[in-house]
């Protein structure tokens, strides 16, 4: 079911598939994402930033799977590229980059515990 995913191959399939293990370890997607090193790891207060909250915490070569996927879900597509446009569009590529695979690491999630295909309709409203 990974292999519906535009981004993924093979290769990263594998990677993710193994990395992960059983996804019921994580209660909840946003707990995948942190996992997964998707998500910022900001400390703030008041409006001011103080610091970062254990940015190295996760698992790096879940990283590296989802940014590889991101790069090419935002050339294959449409809808990934079109996320991606509006994101370069705000901020800078590095951000969009990370963005769109926090997107595709949130679908991941979902296609493991549920075993249903990828839906780019759902992924991008």
């Amino acid at each position: 079911m990974l292999l519906t995913t535009p981004g993924i191959g093979n290769i990263l399939g594998l990677t993710i598939m193994l990395e992960v293990g059983d996804i019921t370890h994580f209660e909840n997607v946003g707990n995948y994402s942190s996992y997964c090193r998707c998500v910022e790891s900001k400390k703030t207060s008041n409006k001011k930033k103080k610091g970062e909250n254990n940015r190295k915490n996760g698992n790096r070569y879940l990283a590296w799977a989802y940014v590889e996927a991101a790069h090419h879900a935002a050339r294959v597509c449409q809808k990934a590229q079109r996320f991606f446009q509006r994101k370069m569009a705000k901020c800078n590529r590095t951000f969009a980059i990370k963005a769109l695979a926090n997107k595709l690491s949130k679908a991941t999630y979902f296609i493991m515990r549920d075993q249903v295909a990828y839906n780019a309709d759902r992924l991008f409203r």
